[in-house]
């Protein structure tokens, strides 16, 4: 037996963790330094998790740091949505109010949904980005209080974590950037079955290399001895330590447990059983502290002293007798508030709660739900609806579990955490049945419902439907990644409406959401469910959902079927929405109007109406809208040619996005941002704004958009296989299971761009026909034109030198690319210039373009802000000119040259650069001042053109050859060649190749290249 002396359950000795304890402080002092650290710890139930943060937390308040702790707060088994980080962030306020404030400062209505303390929650509507924008803003906001000191933040307990709260902390260790700041996370892993929902978290993190995994062991016999010998005050029995060690198998919190059990005699007898460990020693506690034990184990990981008072009904000196014995025997312990009680040790409550009778767990549930209607202030405000709507869900009583349920959805939604208010929306229907008909008529929409309009009914007096909850729930579920529920439900839904006779508007509504989870899915691109939708609201009058169905209809049109039953669509939409005064489809379907109608050539009022729509977007404050409002109309002035009036409303669009936390929106802006300032020449920016996009977007396609324009400027600058594998990335961004216009025309502009440039010409030629054989709906010239352009440069530069596999065929594929640019529409300055240029193109590609034709394209890009193209066709108006021969049209060329040469240097667009160096050399200008080098065959007594016909003459070219590129007739190439061997004393020109070879006049490289060396 282990000697009589004072024994604690805990340990004031902390025991090993030596190198998890070290990773923890090299965190701590990177942090310090300004370089954000996120930690994840992991390990059994007992092991030691919470006194390793203890430790480290103690360790970082001495250095200087402030420490927040939040845990996951367990309700029976709902988790609060968002509770470790409203724990945490309430004890920030309370350590650095000023900070907080501060950092908080206009984004107070958004963060007091995690914070309520901040004020009032706005009421918006729920969106596509409601929860990404709180999520930023949450981010911003620790990054800017970390700003001058170092902030610890760690939450406890993320097996019981809700959805939202996994999402959030995801969303910070992928994003936090800077900030003196730490997080971390504790789990149990032995909870973490194969279905459990923290898995996925898990795997994820592993793949973000700035994310630490700490995973605690079990202690050796040694870190055992010397924890029972802390716990005991006094050196152990060897043979005590052995035992214990050998039952505990070196889990702390069973150490502590067998060595408090040993010294007070209990040893014996015990059961293998760990449930039966952790239950001795509440079962040596007076009755009415054993109650009291069984009443806080059902009342969730902490419960309220007053709460407490309410649901025990002991007289107030029996209460704290009982929790008296219950705190000295380490079973219970003082909430850190210290405005309640919990278990020392999930384990003993889990154990506790596991040993009540099924009738005993209900009749608990009541009590408090009864109580905490009768008082509501027994508990925080924020955490009220949801634990009521657990307390009575688990009393079995559908009748106040179903109201009580449908108000904390609400509240959920209201946080933007739809992955708790679908879990309470399912629960719900699933008590709907067993709830009394005169209960559910009481309900009503507007208390509880949002995402499906009113349409006829009047919300406030019409009883709540149970579709009203499917319709909830497929929203929810589509907002929180739960897309498979979430169709589901609408084919349930769907289902239902059937069954009842049908009711059309609603039909139509389940089938919009049905669309939008298709293609979210990857499942196809929607327009079956659409067009569905469309058909069972044709005819009817006006509504908000007729509004809505249009909108939609419209806008899928405008990315994938432009035309005029597109626009026919979105002026009806915004005729309806007008009508029936839904204001945000109205401004919706207002966007999609403006581009449908610059598309059909309407330019100057189109741009009216999206003007004017982002207008009233940004004065309203319209988060849901304003991302859109920012990149349609900058994509609309870029792809007609305003380049410099899109940068404009993009900076504005960086402003608000980043302001109001879209981070999404935010990506789609620096993408179109990217395209514009290519377009403008300001290529490093360019390349800056791509990069952002790819790091900011949180989805997959504006990430694509960024590495597409990092392709193009790649292609541009000479790095073929880099625009190569940008192009494949950019590719598998977008997916193939929704092809849009405005992705594949680009993406298919560059295929072809690149395979011209690897000297395949037969690919570029099979990805225009692909493009061709498609064709170019009207609303898609912005697109078309480029890859039109694209496919008659590819075959203009290989007109001489494709391969003869190439030139069956060639006519036919020309022609083809004459049939497209004759038809296709020139109603923008931009798309004018770039008929101009295609047709130029084809001339050249049949060796009839002349100066003139040259000309006319450089006059309509004069008229541009396109320095680039401007420099390309300055390049071939001085080949033209060149080819033309005089001396004047030898003037203009030179400056032409000049001109291409400093744009094509200043830009680092290296195939323009080198194009414009070779025909100069060709044509013997000189582009500089300095003096040409000095020639290093002066002895031989050619002359500098002599030169360049020998060099030609060594690598075999016929005169007609050499007459071809160096601009002079084949008499005249002729003549050079006769003067050369009477100069060089030889009678062939096989003879006058073998003396250049034997006195190394033109090294191999050169002969390729046509440089002299």
């Amino acid at each position: 037996m282990l000697a009589p002396v004072e024994t604690r359950s805990v340990s004031p000795v902390f025991v090993g963790r030596a190198p998890e304890l070290e990773t923890l402080t090299d965190a701590l002092t990177r942090a310090a330094g300004g370089e954000p650290q996120a930690l994840v710890i992991g390990g059994e139930a007992g092991v030691g998790k919470t006194r390793l943060v203890e430790e480290f937390a103690g360790a970082a308040a001495r250095a200087g740091a402030v420490v927040a702790l939040g845990g996951c707060v367990e309700i029976g088994a709902d988790g609060l949505p968002f509770a470790p980080f409203s724990t945490a962030l309430r004890a920030l306020r309370r350590e650095l109010p000023d900070e907080l404030s501060a950092a908080a400062a206009g984004q107070e209505e958004e963060l007091a949904r995690l914070l309520p303390e901040l004020g009032e929650a706005t009421a918006d509507r729920s969106d596509e980005e409601g929860m990404a924008r709180l999520f930023e803003l949450t981010a911003r906001l620790l990054e800017r209080v970390a700003a001058a000191r170092t902030v610890v933040v760690a939450l406890e307990d993320l097996h019981w974590a809700d959805a939202s709260t996994r999402h959030l902390l995801a969303y910070l260790f992928r994003t936090l950037r800077t900030g003196r700041l730490v997080v971390l996370a504790t789990y149990r892993s032995d909870d973490i079955h194969r279905r459990h929902p923290l898995r996925p978290l898990l795997a994820e993190l592993d793949r973000v290399r700035t994310v630490r995994r700490i995973e605690l062991g079990r202690f050796n016999r040694a870190e055992v001895g010397r924890q029972i010998a802390g716990i005991l005050a006094a050196e152990p029995d060897p043979a005590q330590v052995d035992e214990i060690f050998e039952r505990s198998d070196g889990n702390a919190f069973f150490v502590e447990e067998l060595a408090v059990a040993a010294h007070e005699g209990s040893c014996t007898g015990l059961t293998d059983s760990l449930r039966d460990l952790l239950l001795v020693r509440v079962e040596g506690l007076p009755e009415s502290a054993q109650r009291v034990a069984r009443i806080v184990a059902e009342g969730g990981s902490t419960v309220e002293y007053r709460l407490l008072a309410a649901v025990a009904r002991l007289a107030e000196d029996d209460l704290i007798e009982a929790l008296r014995a219950a705190v000295n025997a380490n079973i219970l312990i003082a909430a850190p508030s210290g405005d309640g009680y919990r278990f020392r040790h999930s384990l003993v409550r889990e154990a506790v709660g596991d040993d009540l009778l099924p009738g005993e767990r209900s009749r608990l549930n009541r009590r408090y739900a009864e109580a905490l209607e009768a008082d509501p202030t027994l508990v925080p405000a924020d955490e009220r609806v949801t634990r009521l709507a657990s307390y009575w869900y688990h009393a079995h009583d559908p009748a106040k579990a179903l109201p009580a349920v449908l108000d904390a959805s609400a509240t959920a939604r209201r946080r933007h955490a739809p992955a708790e208010q679908l879990r309470l929306l399912e629960r719900a229907m699933e008590l709907w049945d067993a709830t009394p008909e005169d209960v559910r008529a009481r309900l009503r929409p507007v208390d509880h419902t949002e995402v499906y309009p009113p349409c006829g009914c009047d919300p406030q007096t019409t009883p709540l439907r149970y579709l009203d909850l499917m319709a909830e729930a497929a929203v929810a579920g589509r907002l929180c990644g739960e897309r498979e529920r979430a169709l589901k439900i609408t084919k349930r839904a769907l289902h239902l409406l059937a069954d009842e006779g049908g009711d059309p508007l609603r039909a139509a509504w389940f089938w919009v959401q049905r669309s939008r989870l298709v293609q979210a899915q990857a499942r196809g691109d929607g327009w079956q469910e659409l067009g569905t939708a469309q058909e069972l609201v044709r005819g009817l009058p006006p509504s908000e959902v007729h509004a809505e169905v249009l909108a939609h209809v419209a806008n899928w049109s405008m990315l994938r079927r432009p035309g005029p039953d597109a626009l026919s669509a979105a002026e009806r939409a915004v005729e309806y929405a007008r009508m029936v005064g839904a204001e945000d489809i109205e401004l919706n379907a207002r966007l999609t109007l403006g581009q449908l109608m610059v598309d059909a050539g309407q330019i100057e009022a189109g741009l009216a109406q999206m003007y004017e729509a982002k207008n009233e977007v940004v004065a309203r404050g319209l988060t849901a809208l304003v991302g859109r409002s920012h990149v349609n109309l900058p994509s609309v002035l870029e792809g007609i040619g305003r380049s410099q009036e899109a940068v404009g409303i993009l900076r504005e669009g960086l402003r608000l996005t980043q302001e109001w936390g879209l981070r999404d929106s935010e990506a789609w802006v620096w993408t179109n941002l990217a395209k514009s300032l290519i377009s403008l020449g300001r290529w490093d920016e360019a390349t800056e704004a791509a990069l952002n996009a790819q790091q900011t977007g949180q989805s997959a396609k504006p990430r694509g958009g960024g590495s597409n324009n990092l392709a193009h400027l790649a292609l541009a600058r000479g790095e073929i296989a880099e625009a190569a594998r940008l192009l494949a990335t950019s590719r598998a961004s977008y997916g193939t299971h929704d092809p849009m216009p405005q992705n594949d025309l680009r993406m298919s502009a560059l295929a072809i761009g690149i395979a011209a440039a690897e000297g395949r010409l037969l690919d570029a030629r099979t990805e225009a026909d692909r493009a061709l054989s498609t064709g170019f709906p009207p609303g898609t010239q912005r697109y078309a034109w480029p890859l039109l352009l694209a496919a008659a440069v590819a075959e203009s530069d290989a007109a001489d030198q494709a391969p003869r596999a190439a030139q069956e065929g060639r006519a036919a594929f020309l022609e083809r690319i004459f049939e497209a640019v004759r038809k296709l529409t020139t109603g923008a300055p931009l798309w004018l210039a770039y008929e101009k240029w295609t047709r130029a193109e084809l001339d050249r590609a049949e060796n009839r373009a002349t100066p003139d034709t040259w000309s006319d394209v450089i006059t309509a890009f004069e008229a541009l802000e396109r320095p680039y193209d401007l420099a390309r066709v300055r390049h071939r108006l001085a080949e033209a000119l060149l080819a033309a021969g005089g001396e004047d049209e030898r003037t203009r060329a030179t400056e032409l040259l000049r001109l291409t040469r400093a744009t094509a240097t200043h830009l680092g667009a290296r195939p323009l650069a080198d194009a414009t160096a070779q025909l100069a050399q060709r044509a013997r200008l000189t582009l500089t001042a300095a003096p040409p080098p000095a020639d290093p065959a002066d002895s031989l007594g050619l002359t500098s053109r002599e030169w360049d016909v020998l060099r030609l003459v060594s690598a075999g070219r016929t005169n007609r050859q050499i007459a071809e590129e160096l601009f002079i007739s084949p008499k005249t190439a002729s003549v050079h060649v006769s003067n050369i061997l009477g100069k060089l004393g030889v009678s062939g020109r096989g003879e006058a190749a073998a003396v250049a070879h034997r006195m190394g006049l033109f090294p191999a490289e050169s002969l390729i290249s046509g440089t002299r060396s």
